[in-house]
């Protein structure tokens, strides 16, 4: 190692595996910013499930091993590289990605994947936009072309990706319906946007629903858990009614059947098949929504560093999901 090359703490996965495969290491060097890259000094990262799917190596994209894990960061500008003109040190911001990894005391991120945080947002507020707001409104307005009137359930709603579905939706003149699986869960998908909640622990969940929306059915359904759910979405759906899965934990038998009398869609949705030009848009609505004032983070169960591989094993396993679930650096 280089002398004088500066040292921080930082979760670092040698083999991918189980949660204990995480290790907090301490002599990690700080990565030093080129061109088109900032610095940033982390006060507040995002747990994603995406973070332990990675992890776990059963995940489509395969990071270099060792690698640190954690996309969505908030923090402070240390330092930024040639050719950056958007930020300087100082600056709140966040991000939607990161080259080095999040779970960590510093972090580098392309400059077009940050973006300015308000002061009326805190760095854990900051560290739940990234990949649930953006994937929220990519699956909303791009995938599933949203039209202001329609109806919309979020199937899994009090998580992170399904509370900024429920903001986004009303703050686009929806009718947002929401499921959740605690009585928590529903009280706060009632106040991030939900017009009405059901418990989808409950067996006559689905009938509730039905009884709901009327011979109509929905508009759009976002759906966090494909795998169990996709079967009763189809069943759910108006004539031309999309279901856009944003989360699927295996596979499922559906009887295709259910598309073919109401014409309806079965979307995948995948934040990181956006285009620059569509990370822009989708940053200047958000953005947008931060200013006003709709769009407001809810924040879940927070971890400091070292209780990184509890946070892993209850993003996959807790009872249901409450806000987003935060790692805390500084």
């Amino acid at each position: 190692m280089a002398t004088g090359q500066k040292l921080m703490r930082a979760i670092r996965v040698f083999e991918f595996g189980g949660p204990e495969v995480l290790k907090l290491q301490s002599n990690v060097a700080i990565p030093i910013p080129k061109d088109h890259q900032v610095l940033i000094k982390v006060q507040a990262c995002g747990v994603n499930p995406v973070d332990t799917y990675i992890r776990s190596g059963t995940y489509s994209r395969k990071p270099l091993l060792p690698y640190t894990p954690g996309l969505d960061v908030a923090g402070i500008i240390e330092a930024v590289g040639e050719s950056v003109s958007a930020f300087k040190k100082g600056d709140r911001v966040f991000t939607t990605s990161t080259i080095s990894g999040g779970y960590a005391e510093y972090a580098l991120a392309a400059d077009h994947t940050v973006y300015t945080l308000p002061e009326k947002l805190d760095f854990k507020q900051g560290a739940a936009i990234g990949i649930p707001y953006f994937t929220a409104y990519r699956a909303l307005l791009h995938s599933a072309r949203v039209k202001a009137g329609e109806s919309v359930l979020v199937h899994g709603a009090s998580g992170g990706v399904g509370i900024a579905a429920c903001q986004i939706a009303r703050a686009y003149g929806l009718k947002v319906l929401g499921t959740a699986g605690t009585e928590e869960g529903q009280k706060i998908v009632l106040q991030n946007g939900a017009h009405e909640v059901f418990n989808h622990k409950e067996a006559n969940y689905i009938d509730k629903i039905k009884k709901s929306v009327g011979e109509k059915g929905v508009d759009v359904i976002i759906e966090m858990l494909a795998n169990v759910n996709l079967s009763n979405d189809l069943n759910l759906l108006s004539r031309g009614g999309r279901v856009i899965v944003v989360g699927s934990r295996g596979p499922i038998e559906i009887n295709p059947r259910d598309t073919m009398a109401k014409e309806s869609s079965i979307i995948g949705v995948a934040l990181y098949s956006s285009t620059k030009e569509e990370f822009q848009q989708f940053a200047a609505a958000l953005q947008a929504g931060m200013e006003i004032g709709w769009l407001r983070p809810v924040i879940g169960p927070q971890y400091p560093l070292e209780k990184v591989a509890q946070a892993h094993e209850d993003i996959i396993h807790s009872s249901g999901a409450t806000g987003k679930m935060i790692l805390l650096l500084n």
